[in-house]
């Protein structure tokens, strides 16, 4: 298999190139929206660092503590109008050289670092339990500890009327805050729960829903330390990032994680050596496929579909063979309930496969 290594050893690949520095701005960003036909703000070799900054769209659930003067300028500088059809602020796109249809997109997640201490949950109304609580929605404010990488709940509060402008900024002092969650930490995981390709197809595509381009997969694990391969749609992949999280559990139950802006450290590597046909992760210690539909049933299927390709193609099992390790080997969980179409993953331990050269062709 060209694109697998044993734990513990790397793979050859392009040095290091140019390091870039990629600041969110008006004019850096796309509100919302994925479209092949923007044109790129940055453009890079492959092997090449990036330091972006990824915004939270959330920031204007607590201003005070999660807007700066950077972030002021974005939620000032893009009218409400042209923040669709989609939510999240996307920082990009970033044009690949040699990046062409067919190839896969390797994306080397090194760092994730928040940009303030602070994010915010929203109990929000396309959550999966809104009607359970009638139809209310809520939002809870987060403190990062950075010395033990935990965040803890600020206050609560209860969002006046409905929340459906995207960059919504709340004045809270008119609001009635309220303690939450007294006395218990939630550990940190800094992930980006958007992030992929542009998709071949013509004018705005919302950020919302995830595919094969990538988009809103929210899985926690596309943090620090994972590598995402994207199958890459159009010349120069035309690559972007945003939907910053601090937290979040398998789920996303209540419509959003804990949303705070982070300042990423990646490494973008256009791959001709092999290709698969969605989003593909690789965390230290997993392998995991996905799974997109409105239908979660038909969305596991997908995601076992997926895993049965990367176990047979990529690493020369058989069909029966891997089918058989899949059910013994895999797990399978929910992404995410309320990005429309709906995810499910599958991981797989790659510490369960021979060294390289063995009876499985790692």
């Amino acid at each position: 298999m060209a694109f697998i290594c044993e734990p513990g050893q790397t793979r050859e690949t392009p040095e290091p190139g140019g390091l870039h520095t990629l600041r969110a701005t008006p004019k850096t960003i796309h509100w919302g929206y994925f479209d092949a036909s923007i044109a790129p703000v940055l453009r890079v070799k492959s092997g090449d660092l990036i330091r972006a900054e990824a915004i939270t769209h959330h920031a204007g659930d607590a201003p005070e503590l999660m807007m700066d003067e950077g972030v002021t300028a974005i939620f000032n500088g893009v009218p409400e109008s042209d923040r669709n059809p989609g939510v999240h602020i996307m920082t990009g796109p970033i044009y690949v050289e040699g990046a062409e249809p067919g190839d896969m997109l390797e994306v080397r997640y090194l760092s994730m670092t928040p940009r303030c201490a602070y994010g915010s949950n929203l109990a929000a109304n396309w959550g999966y339990l809104y009607k359970e609580f009638g139809e209310k929605e809520r939002v809870t404010i987060y403190e990062l500890d950075a010395n033990v990488q935990t965040a803890s709940a600020l206050y609560a509060y209860d969002f006046p009327g409905k929340y459906l402008v995207p960059g919504t900024v709340t004045h809270c002092p008119v609001c009635d805050r309220e303690p939450a969650l007294k006395g218990i930490r939630v550990p940190a995981r800094p992930h980006l729960g958007t992030a992929g390709v542009a998709p071949d197809v013509s004018g705005r595509v919302s950020t919302i829903p995830p595919g094969v381009h990538g988009g809103n997969i929210d899985n926690w694990r596309i943090g620090a330390g994972s590598t995402m391969y994207y199958p890459v749609q159009v010349d120069g992949a035309l690559f972007s990032i945003g939907d910053p999280h601090v937290s979040q559990g398998d789920g996303e139950i209540s419509g959003t994680a804990i949303e705070a802006s982070l300042n990423v450290m990646f490494q973008l590597i256009v791959r001709k050596d092999f290709n698969f046909s969605s989003p593909l992760l690789e965390s230290p210690k997993y392998w995991m496929t996905h799974g997109f539909n409105e239908d979660l049933n038909a969305a596991m299927r997908e995601a076992s579909i997926n895993m049965l390709t990367l176990l047979n193609e990529h690493v020369g099992l058989s069909k029966v063979d891997a089918y058989s390790l899949i059910s013994v080997a895999s797990d399978f969980a929910v992404t995410q309930v309320v990005d429309g179409r709906q995810g499910c993953h599958a991981r797989i331990p790659r510490s369960i496969f021979p060294p390289k050269g063995g009876a499985v062709g790692l």
